[in-house]
């Protein structure tokens, strides 16, 4: 089980660090993959173009190669047992260690105005969408590590207090390393709401990629064979493993440790295989978001089938605590 936020564009750090395993996962597993629209009210209370944003995140997951007839492919608000199970996780859950998450300290930093309960209360939420079809594996990126840590603390607190229910659920990743896509600044990971230069999306043309790229931090080259990359240069090889071949990888990695790399050349070469990487994706995903027939139908199937395991995970709840009073 996983979920994104309809909150901004899906871009790169989302494809490799999540939607790439889910994808995978289908084959193997049974899957719940979640808009998270209840979420996005945290940081996002004015819902005007929620509706819009949901259809665009949609598309883009199915363009990525998500099937809804193979996996439940829905909307968090259509699936009201989520809000039960929150509530009674929310009387598992502590002011204290609440307050440590790292992510409520950056909304806190970002939206100094508007520190609400649910922005608190953001991994107790996290938590219910996951164990509310007692899932086991969460293809998440790198920077949801801790919410999964709180997540395993909730589910060991629960099973303590009303007997096992619910398996403690893990970072999967088809034993690969979590990936976390860095930024063009030579900062942090790429961001949906932060520096949009800085990142690359699902939904860019080819033109605004090839510019991103091109403004990619750089510096004069390495003064001695075989030096270390700063992190700045790491970044964009980094982003060159993702979307080029081994050779030209091989070639501009050559072209580094014998002093004679041409940054310009490696990233008019990372900008033409980000091209050809994402156009085929923004083109299917725009076909997608202009049928709304076919995208309700998606949703109507994917709460039916999430609808379905909630019920039956609400019932051993209920039963578990002794909320069964007929």
């Amino acid at each position: 089980m996983s979920g994104i936020r309809p909150t901004g564009f899906l871009h790169l750090g989302n494809y490799f660090g999540a939607v790439r395993n889910y994808v995978r996962m289908q084959e193997e597993y049974e899957c719940y993959f979640m808009v998270a629209d209840l979420h996005s009210l945290t940081t996002h209370p004015d819902t005007k173009e929620l509706k819009e944003n949901v259809h665009r995140v949609l598309s883009e997951n199915i363009a990525c190669g998500l099937n809804p007839d193979k996996v439940a492919l829905y909307c968090q608000s259509h699936v009201y047992e989520t809000s039960e199970l929150y509530l009674y996780l929310n009387m598992l859950a502590y002011k204290g260690e609440l307050e440590k998450t790292v992510t409520f300290k950056d909304k806190v930093r970002q939206h100094p105005e508007n520190v609400n309960a649910g922005l608190l209360t953001y991994p107790v939420l996290q938590t219910a969408d996951i164990i509310l079809h007692r899932a086991s594996f969460v293809p998440v990126g790198k920077d949801q590590e801790q919410h999964l840590e709180m997540a395993r603390n909730f589910v060991k607190r629960f099973n303590h207090r009303y007997g096992d229910v619910f398996p403690e659920p893990h970072a999967f990743n088809f034993g690969d390393e979590l990936v976390k896509v860095p930024g063009l600044d030579g900062g942090g990971k790429m961001s949906k709401s932060e520096n949009q230069y800085a990142t690359i999306y699902l939904s860019d043309d080819d033109e605004l990629i090839r510019k991103k790229v091109m403004k990619a931090k750089t510096d004069n080259g390495p003064a001695a064979p075989n030096s270390p990359r700063p992190d700045y240069i790491e970044n964009i090889f980094g982003l060159m493993k993702l979307v080029s071949s081994t050779e030209v990888l091989n070639k501009f990695e050559m072209d580094y440790n014998n002093c004679s790399i041409r940054y310009g050349d490696m990233k008019k070469q990372l900008g033409a295989d980000m091209v050809q990487f994402i156009t085929p994706i923004r083109e299917k995903a725009e076909s997608i978001r202009n049928d709304s027939k076919y995208l309700k139908e998606v949703m109507e199937k994917g709460a039916a089938k999430a609808r379905k395991s909630a019920k039956a995970t609400m019932e051993l709840v209920r039963q578990a605590m002794g909320l069964n009073y007929f």
